[in-house]
């Protein structure tokens, strides 16, 4: 930790930028400790807090701003790409969709404080074609929150960080294995869960040339769209005798549907 104040104070806005940029690309290098860290620097006169926050301003427009381009340039399956890396990719896209569509534009400026959804708002803003000054505004704003509450915490509580650091330095390389180790079971019991779904997944799902064989058979399968708005919006395409419904709906209108019929649902 003291290395890490040590860089911090050394490199003032250069650490917080290359920190604020590696986070906003994507890699899981969270920038919050540092940012907190720089206010509490700040505080006692060893950085500069507003040199700080351009810094992790600038960063963050760059690698949002990259993310929009992408968007923008290879439509909808960036999204299915980046949520390939997450924990749980089978509910990111729906899940990244389902806030873009309840919030627009305003998501922007939440995203960064929803995790998983500070990458992929971005890329989604490029997608659905948001104007780019209108992306830049919103995008700006919630980069300027997200990077002011820590330096403004870490300003405000640089005693306590002290205090903090003190213990954490104390622990030496126990504490450091005690939080590695919780880290590990942590991702362990995730992925276990992740694998649980997707055996599961193998088993329920239908390819579409098998879909196809049920429907030439005579067989009659119901078909459900649960694609969200946004995403029929952009692509209105659907499979012959389909209903449109969403996932909220799916208890209350297949009630009355016998359980022996074949049900096939597809989303994005």
């Amino acid at each position: 930790m003291e290395q890490l104040l040590e860089l911090i104070g050394r490199y003032g806005g250069l650490f917080v930028f290359a920190n604020v940029l590696i986070e906003q690309v994507g890699l899981p290098v969270p920038a919050l400790p540092t940012l907190v860290l720089a206010g509490a620097l700040a505080a006692g006169g060893k950085l500069s807090a507003l040199w700080a926050l351009a810094a992790a301003l600038l960063a963050a427009t760059i690698a949002d701003s990259a993310w929009y381009v992408i968007g923008r340039r290879f439509g909808h399956r960036v999204l299915r790409t980046v949520c390939r890396l997450s924990l749980s990719p089978e509910s990111c896209v729906r899940q990244t969709e389902g806030v873009f569509e309840r919030y627009g534009l305003l998501s922007l400026v939440l995203a960064k404080f929803i995790p998983g959804y500070s990458t992929l708002a971005p890329p989604l803003a490029g997608i659905v074609r948001t104007p780019p000054l209108m992306f830049l505004a919103y995008n700006t704003a919630g980069s300027l929150v997200w990077a002011g509450l820590p330096l403004l915490a870490g300003m405000l509580l640089h005693h306590t960080v002290a205090r903090v650091l003190g213990v954490l330095d104390g622990l030496g390389t126990w504490g450091a294995a005690v939080l590695a180790g919780g880290l590990a079971a942590y991702l362990l019991a995730r992925w276990a869960r992740l694998s649980r779904f997707r055996r599961a997944l193998r088993i329920a799902r239908i390819s579409a040339e098998e879909l196809q064989r049920l429907m030439d058979s005579g067989q009659q399968p119901l078909i459900l769209d649960v694609r969200t708005n946004l995403v029929f919006a952009l692509d209105p395409r659907t499979i012959p005798g389909a209903i449109r419904l969403t996932i909220d709906e799916l208890d209350s209108k297949l009630a009355g549907v016998p359980r022996e019929r074949e049900i096939a649902l597809f989303c994005t």
